[in-house]
């Protein structure tokens, strides 16, 4: 399987606290065209990369169309087909592309949430091992709950995309 070189930078975006998703210090970091895909097995091509890299808990869908976040673990999406522009960063965040082969890697409490998606858009979603995923809407309880939660969130073991010498390892220091 090839892999961006471990010297690519991932975009790093770093959202604001809105008052009703509370965000992260840590960066959204966005891998662009980071995955060579199998064209059999793209969603298997991007699930061996999480696993290898010690992000499990696997799944397929696509993003959810309603502004969302996780407060108790970090998160990270693989394009595996398709495409979607999806707003991340909550109402006043980003709207970005993200295409097969594109990996973005949400730290815990990153607002998202599916704008427009292509008809074959699959992403593959993964987390870092020990934490327990939960699906947080933007409220002004889960805001004050989340703020407790998201500071205790561990540091990930390795990158999901480049390993324990990868990006995120640098990026991410508390």
């Amino acid at each position: 399987m090839s892999v961006i070189p471990d010297n690519a930078e991932p975009l790093a975006i770093v959202f604001e606290d809105d008052g009703l998703v509370p965000n992260n210090v840590l960066p959204l970091l966005v891998y662009q065209g980071a995955v060579k895909l199998d064209p059999k097995h793209p969603e298997q091509t991007i699930e061996n990369l999480f696993e290898e890299n010690r992000w499990g808990g696997t799944w397929r869908n696509g993003v959810y169309d309603y502004l969302h976040y996780h407060a108790t673990v970090h998160e990270v999406l693989g394009v595996a087909r398709g495409s979607a522009r999806v707003r991340f960063g909550g109402d006043q965040g980003q709207v970005m592309e993200i295409k097969a082969g594109d990996v973005a890697i949400l730290p815990a409490g990153t607002g998202h949430q599916c704008i427009e998606a292509s008809r074959d858009f699959s992403v593959v979603g993964a987390y870092p091992p020990g934490a327990k995923m939960e699906i947080t809407r933007a409220t002004p309880e889960n805001h004050a709950r989340a703020l407790k939660t998201i500071p205790q969130v561990a540091l990930p073991p390795a990158d999901p995309v480049t390993g324990k010498d990868g990006a995120l390892m640098r990026l991410w220091r508390k």
